[in-house]
């Protein structure tokens, strides 16, 4: 089979991409490939109690599908049934193929084709393709981080990755121990110690070092008042979807500048950020309502030893929450937060560095994932092998040495799918241009005068562990990663014959 756009993945990137090449370039031939049996990555992979976006839904949403409800972080399945519903109206879903896992992929110069290697439910099969479109994202989808516990063997109970959740895992009434205080750990202790007659007798949610967690509001103010009646009468009148589209981009532009401006904040002013994290923290632990809270005293110690960590905000990814939930849970007593090592696990539970022995049923693994860049997938160009670390990505999207090819890679500190729309938007453009021009191969070479930079500027755990692994980024453009949607705005937008990408 050959066809002129070949997709890798069909979670939120794939989809995307899909949809608005059909919308844009519907002379294009396309297939996805997807090596699970369902769309929706993550969002379907994955399901531990309470799953759910940490970026708010209305730029996590396809800023042409908008996010109707009021939700502003939405739950794993809310996610992925949006995405089947966007892959079936756009009819998307009929390009899928299941079951395929891509194993490599090699370009030709003389052909001026991909020829993509794939295991499928019926063997070995290759597909070619004029232009390959890796997205992937950048997780291991088989496996998460799993650090090694000296006498994990001894333990009597039962140890869970949350990658890999039971379905029948029983946890009502149990003392449950959380490892780790990324996303997962902190959408998992309010969920297991929420209300109703499953919650678990205790949840601690056990870490080595402090973590920035942020709360913010379920329903997002201006989207729940463009709902109230004054606004819903003007939906009867003849300019509805002009109405429609106007909220929409009021609300999405709400929460771009606020996490832009709180990102460009925390990078130039961490100590202002700092204060707000611990202030609203304080606050948090000594509401009333329900059981009661901490003093201001009790809550100032808590928060200095478990919420104060050793670096600035966004030096590592801001962890957010709806509605305080997780300090709820800390403040009424279901739960709590320990800041410690693990010495060694014993039958029973876990026994610290300190000295302490925590009691648990049930020890859940919220160590992190393992990065896996373009999904694994070994690449030549004609017959020498690509050795990421050795090329240099160009804009974010497309890399040196790799011609006919892009990827799709959101932001770290934003919505994904702010950077994920802006590539889409970028690599149509692209596709478009080479047909207008009579182009087959679009390539960026390498400027051996641009310097080195990260792939990722994140200290985080996961990324660090895969730094060597990846390709560079530049000191300047169009080599830079800036993170920064306001700037990629511009750079993505621009004219896509700049001088460093090269047609032929």
């Amino acid at each position: 089979m050959h066809v002129d756009v070949l997709i890798i993945g069909a979670g939120v990137s794939g989809i995307g991409a899909a949809a608005q090449l059909r919308e844009r370039l519907p002379g294009k031939t396309l297939a996805i490939l997807e090596q699970r049996d369902a769309s929706g990555g993550t969002w379907d992979l994955f399901r531990y109690p309470g799953i759910r976006s940490d970026s708010d839904m209305f730029t996590f949403a396809f800023k042409w599908r908008p996010w109707e409800s009021a939700q502003a972080l939405a739950d794993g399945h809310q996610i992925r049934d949006y995405l089947r519903q966007t892959a079936k109206d756009y009819g998307v879903d009929k390009l899928i193929r299941y079951g395929h896992k891509v194993t490599g992929a090699a370009w030709s110069t003389e052909d001026k084709r991909w020829t993509v290697s794939v295991e499928t439910p019926d063997g070995p099969a290759e597909i070619t393709a004029d232009f390959l479109w890796n997205c992937t994202g950048y997780y291991d989808y088989a496996n998460g981080y799993q650090p090694e516990f000296a006498g994990l063997d001894d333990y009597e109970g039962t140890f869970v990755h949350p990658q890999h959740w039971p379905e029948d895992l029983d946890y009502a009434g149990k003392k449950v121990v959380i490892i780790g205080s990324g996303a997962t750990a902190v959408t998992l202790l309010p969920n297991l110690a929420g209300a109703g007659s499953d919650r678990a007798e205790k949840v601690t949610m056990l870490q080595r070092t402090p973590t920035y967690i942020l709360s913010r509001p379920g329903q997002d103010a201006i989207a729940s008042l463009l709902k109230t009646a004054p606004f819903k009468l003007l939906g009867k009148l003849p300019f509805k979807r002009v109405r429609e589209k106007i909220g929409h981009e009021t609300v999405r532009w709400e929460n771009i500048v606020l996490t832009v401006g709180t990102y460009q904040l925390a990078r130039r002013a961490p100590g202002v950020v700092k204060k707000a994290i611990r202030d609203q923290w304080i606050n948090g632990l000594t509401a009333r309502g329900g059981r009661p809270g901490m003093t201001k005293d009790e809550a100032i110690a808590y928060v200095d030893k478990h919420f104060n960590p050793p670096y600035n905000p966004w030096d590592q990814r801001i962890c957010f929450v709806p509605d305080g939930d997780m300090m709820k849970s800390i403040r009424e007593g279901y739960a709590e937060v320990v800041t410690d090592r693990i010495k060694t696990f014993v039958p029973k539970g876990i026994e610290l560095e300190s000295g302490e022995t925590l009691e648990a049923d049930i020890v859940i693994s919220a160590t992190g994932l393992n990065l896996r860049l373009f999904g694994g997938v070994d690449y030549t160009v004609d017959g020498e092998p690509i050795n990421l670390p050795d090329q240099m990505a160009y804009k974010g999207l497309m890399i040196t040495g790799m011609p006919n090819f892009a990827y799709t890679i959101g932001y770290t500190n934003a919505s994904w799918t702010l950077k994920a729309d802006l590539v889409t938007d970028y690599v149509i453009r692209l596709l478009d241009f080479m047909g207008e021009n009579g182009y087959d191969v679009a390539a960026v070479t390498r400027d051996p005068s641009v310097e080195e930079r990260p792939f990722m500027d994140l200290a985080s755990g996961y990324i660090q562990r895969s730094l060597d692994q990846m390709p560079k980024a530049g000191d300047r453009a169009p080599w830079a990663a800036k993170q920064n949607y306001l700037v990629d705005m511009k750079a993505l937008g621009a004219p896509v014959a700049d001088g460093a990408l090269k047609f032929s």
